[in-house]
């Protein structure tokens, strides 16, 4: 991982989007610190595409997207997006799986909740679990004393032994049944809210991170960029990303957005500008 003062100016110039964690990447030991909201503001202000992809629930992702600066939000760790469309007043919402096999996917979670605070000590579902849609959120240490290493892994174990995926963040190891991950249900909200093919446009884009679960996304942007902490899980990370800010969490992420801005006003780029439009 470079610092972010090794991206070239060019590059940085040229970035279109932010697409963005929340948990410990904009946050900050559990809080939303003034600053890092005022960065999605401005970067949203100066006409920015900002989307968070995050694992929390479909509750909480209905009011992100309804009242934070941003074009829509991934939740659930890819389950869905919505996108609130503001002229209509209508929330946009697509799930990757139907509401029958939500609902069956929720049943068969039910048992492995069981078998998870069966097997694991000082586990909990997490308190955030009502508000969910497709998945299931076991806390390792954000409303429980931390875990050892040992007892996450077995956590992750009883998701596997079940045939569900797991993905390991930084307070929770989420579980649900369906191929998905953020990656692709963001290469869908690409494609359908903004209008644009991913893959062709991936090194206009940089996404934000600091765990495990951002693995996919740290693979597939050329300029994704970690937060400090990121370096707490090396060894553990599937793929890291290319830059990494100084600072934690959310003083990290205004690091990220000012360097993007800041190039931004500058503007030395002579490659054509990718227009971005929202598409309700």
């Amino acid at each position: 991982m470079k610092p972010l003062s090794a991206m070239p100016v060019a590059i940085r110039a040229e970035i279109r989007g932010v697409f963005t964690d929340i948990d410990d990447t904009i946050t900050t030991e559990g809080r939303l610190p003034a600053a890092a909201y005022a960065a999605l503001e401005r970067l949203s202000d100066a006409g920015l595409v900002v989307v968070p992809i995050t694992g929390r629930p479909a509750g909480w992702c209905d009011m992100v997207a309804r009242f934070w600066p941003v074009a829509g939000v991934v939740g659930e760790n890819g389950a869905f997006y919505f996108s609130y469309d503001h002229a209509k007043r209508r929330m946009v919402r697509r799930f990757m799986l139907d509401a029958t096999e939500r609902a069956e996917g929720r049943k068969r979670l039910e048992r492995v909740a069981q078998q998870v605070l069966a097997d694991v000590p000082g586990a909990a579902v997490a308190s955030d679990q009502l508000y969910r849609e497709s998945d299931l959120a076991i806390d390792f240490c954000e409303d429980v004393p931390a875990l050892p290493q040992d007892a996450v892994d077995r956590i992750v174990s009883v998701f596997h032994e079940a045939g569900a995926i797991a993905k390991v963040s930084s307070i929770h190891v989420n579980g649900w049944f369906g191929s998905y991950d953020k990656l692709s249900m963001t290469r869908l909200f690409a494609e359908e809210i903004l209008g644009l093919d991913l893959e062709r446009n991936k090194d206009r884009f940089v996404y934000c991170g600091d765990s495990p679960n951002d693995a996919p996304m740290f693979r597939f942007f050329p300029n994704a960029c970690g937060v400090a902490n990121v370096q707490d899980f090396v060894g553990r990370i599937d793929a890291l990303p290319a830059y990494i800010s100084d600072s934690r969490g959310g003083a990290g992420f205004v690091e990220i957005a000012n360097m993007i801005l800041d190039a931004r006003s500058a503007d030395l780029s002579t490659q054509p500008r990718l227009s971005v439009h929202i598409q309700h």
